[in-house]
């Protein structure tokens, strides 16, 4: 099998095609070939903009009340013009990640018969080739043991080893200073002047040192020669200002590199698989081989799109290499979480009204739907920590436009916590932004059961959330149900009353703002209760619960999409919102909501047969997470092999098509690759507390396979194996108490979970209980 790495016979002529790296702060995407080689550099850190105070426009109760007013009596246009003269602010210094330089070597000798390729056993990106008649080598890893980006060039032959190296910075404030012969110093500053006003931004220092074994070495301006050596060291290291105090900052990428060099390569190399391998070897998923594993990975992608779908271990491939840029993109001490591109930037982003940020109508949150199941928990830390300071900065904003209590925030945030309406109602009033990827804090504490976190962290940012919407929300006149509002569906649209006059995007009590809700105030009132807390904020939450609107379907047969059930007006629309409560939630499953499951289903087949279908990477996760949590597998994995064979570059990083939301050309998105790992472990395992379903929707195609270390819901690990499309064994090992029912198609069986014990099931989930080893 060849789901260990990506290779390539070929060079990378661009971005598109390089190969990232990165250590949860650092990022590096390297292409090139046997001529010469860029190093695309970024950090989590380096934003344009700065922290402000956006402030509304004065009496937002009063404010607010207007606004309903006009929503509930259908005038739609009255209520958006209100809406826009209320919770419209003017866009300022918001910012946005960017690029902090190239690393570009040239290097004198030609060659033949290149290998690029990426391992994800080792997390190292080498390049080899023949020249002269012998092999040489280029490694390159970015160590988070170590928190800087180091190289090997390495020839069989002596004083084969000949190249130059430049920096050139990707901001207009950056420059360099050679250093001791050997090095570059630069230092510059995140400024832009699309999403802020050019002058504002975070600052780095980084240095670029190379160290020969034989030859000469050179360095004057911004290069640096090397000359007939026999092997080559590069190490880089870059830190930014953002968040700190004191100046130390500046310096410690001097200390860094000097603390690599006395370690030594070996060592250097040596730490950082080991740390690496500590997360990524937990999991391992064989979905059988085929003669396509062979070919290099791009090859494999082409015959994916020329309809030669025969190829599981791709599937196995993608969904390791989720895993891989989920522990380069994010780790336990990561100062930030993933943006929209991860912890990489092609710059394509930052020059269009898009930006590289935080996008918490669907992006965010699905760069962090595999961390739990594929047993990445330590990786979902930063956006905890995130969270809760967003949270913090989201309390001025419930007060400034809505005058409430607790925390709000909308479609988008920053590094800087960013936490008001977007700067368009269309698709800025997302009420229930900031809930939505708070979300998280529930999974990652049910995937966990750690007490500690949920008192600390998850229930009182959770509890914040839920104050807010309980001062917030309000009666509906007619039906007497509790709504939020103005709000939107993200990002799309409708037709009020049937009249295809005006499309309209804001209205009162869209049922994704619904269903986030009502996981909200059950996961506070169930907290509440565990921790033996706030009776009275208890009460206050189960009386909204009887007030709470139901899921409803309309005339179509499908779910609606918003409390009344209006025309779509974008019939094509890429965002599938209202179906949260199918995934990732679970309050439309086929075993206990039928009907609503029936419905959720129509939605999709419903926006898969217009011909205009927005098709972009996210969308394709959706409908794949969709037909999961349906049970149809087939259609799931269709949804998957169109992921990666139409909607992802030939690095195997996903993408938006041109056209779609404003995009002037392809452009990176790294959510698809999040999502489609964890569409792909979806199929395989499904859990919810109290409930762990093995090969929920196996597609037909794994006629055979198996896998270790998923995680489901209740703090335990999974390791399954089947045979012609029917299980043949089952372990489960507990690191909790509790209660669980273990579920394969139609059989069931309940188990009590003991910390320490594995549970082994046969294929009619008979069970042998043994004390782990």
């Amino acid at each position: 099998m060849n789901h260990s790495k990506l290779w390539y016979s070929g060079p990378a002529v661009d971005w598109k095609q390089g190969l990232p790296i990165g250590n949860g702060r650092i990022g590096a995407v390297i292409h090139g070939g046997i001529e010469s080689e860029t190093w695309s550099m970024t950090e989590i850190t380096y934003w344009s903009g700065q922290v402000e105070r956006i402030q509304g426009n004065g009496n937002p109760k009063a404010n607010l009340e207007q606004m309903r007013e006009q929503f509930f009596k259908g005038n739609y246009s009255e209520g958006d013009r209100l809406a826009k003269q209320g919770l419209q602010p003017k866009k300022q210094n918001f910012g946005t990640n960017l690029s902090v330089c190239d690393i570009n070597l040239c290097f004198e000798q030609q060659g033949e018969d290149l290998v690029r390729e990426l391992s994800l056993e080792k997390a190292i990106v080498q390049t080899s080739y023949t020249s002269s008649g012998g092999k040489i080598t280029r490694e390159t890893f970015a160590t988070h043991a170590d928190g800087i980006v180091v190289s090997r060039i390495k020839s069989e032959l002596k004083g084969a080893i000949s190249f130059s190296l430049s920096i050139q910075g990707r901001t207009g404030d950056f420059a360099t200073t050679a250093a001791d012969n050997d090095t570059i110093g630069f230092r510059g500053q995140a400024t832009e002047d699309v999403h802020s006003n050019g002058k504002c931004g975070v600052f780095c220092e980084g240095k670029v040192k190379v160290v020969a074994v034989g030859g000469i070495i050179e360095a004057s301006g911004n290069e640096i020669k090397v000359s007939q050596a026999d092997e080559a060291f590069i190490y880089f290291a870059v830190n930014t200002d953002y968040g700190r105090t004191d100046e130390n900052w500046a310096s410690e990428c001097h200390a860094q590199i000097n603390d690599a060099i006395a370690k030594g390569y070996e060592r250097l190399r040596a730490d950082h698989i080991v740390d690496y391998r500590d997360l990524y070897a937990r999991v391992t998923l064989d979905l059988g081989d085929t003669a396509s594993a062979k070919l290099p990975t791009d090859e494999r992608m082409k015959q994916l799109r020329n309809g030669h779908y025969d190829d599981p271990d791709l599937v196995a491939l993608f969904f390791q290499y989720g895993r891989y840029l989920t522990i380069a993109g994010s780790r336990e001490d990561s100062p930030l979480p993933l943006h929209l591109q991860g912890v990489w930037n092609d710059g394509e982003a930052n020059r269009m009204a898009w930006s590289c940020d935080y996008h918490l109508d669907i992006n965010t949150e699905m760069n962090y739907y595999p961390t739990e199941i594929s047993n990445l928990a330590e990786c979902h830390v930063p956006l905890m920590n995130y969270i809760e300071r967003l949270s913090v900065a989201g309390r001025q904003a419930a007060q400034d436009f809505y005058g409430s209590e607790g925390w709000v925030a909308h479609v988008f945030s920053n590094a800087w916590g960013f936490s008001a309406p977007g700067w368009e109602t269309g698709w800025g009033l997302n009420v229930t932004g900031g809930l939505w990827i708070a979300m998280h804090l529930k999974e990652h504490y049910e995937y966990g059961l750690d007490r500690d976190f949920l008192m600390k962290q998850a229930y009182p940012v959770m509890k914040e959330s839920a104050v807010f919407f309980l001062d917030y929300m309000t009666v509906h006149p007619t039906y007497g149900w509790l709504v939020t509002g103005p709000s939107n569906s993200p990002e799309n649209s409708f037709y009020p009353s049937g009249s295809k006059d005006e499309a309209q995007q804001l209205s009162m009590g869209s049922t994704m703002d619904q269903q986030l809700i009502w996981d909200l105030f059950t996961f506070c009132l169930e907290s509440a209760k565990l921790l033996q807390m706030d009776s009275e904020f208890q009460e206050k939450l189960e009386q909204a619960l009887l007030l709470m609107p139901p899921l409803m379907i309309g005339k179509k047969g499908q779910l609606q999409e918003w409390l009344e059930d209006y025309e779509e007006a974008q019939p094509e629309h890429r965002h599938l919102a209202h179906l949260f409560g199918l995934y990732p939630s679970n309050q439309i499953t086929p075993r206990k909501t039928p009907e609503l499951s029936a419905a959720a289903k129509q939605t999709l087949i419903g926006r898969m047969q217009t011909d205009e279908l927005e098709d972009i990477e996210f969308t394709a996760v959706l409908f794949s997470t969709g037909f999961s949590r349906l049970y149809e597998g087939d259609r799931a994995l269709k949804h998957i092999t169109h992921l990666i064979g139409e909607l992802c570059f030939d690095n195997m990083l996903t993408y938006s098509k041109a056209g779609v939301a404003g995009a002037e050309t392809n452009i990176f998105v790294i959510d698809g690759n999040y999502g489609g790992t964890a569409a792909v472990a979806d199929l395989l395992l499904q859990s919810q507390p109290g409930e762990i379903h093995l090969l929920p929707a196996l597609p037909a195609v794994w006629n055979k396979g198996s896998y270790k270390g998923l995680r489901a819901k209740g703090n335990v690990e999974v390791d399954v194996s089947w045979e012609n499309g029917v299980l043949t064994e089952a372990t489960i090992q507990a690191f909790s108490i509790g209660e669980t029912v273990v579920r394969f198609g139609e059989q069931e069986v309940q188990i009590t979970l003991i910390p320490g014990r594995v549970y082994r099931f046969d294929k009619d989930l008979k069970a042998q209980v043994q004390q782990e080893a």
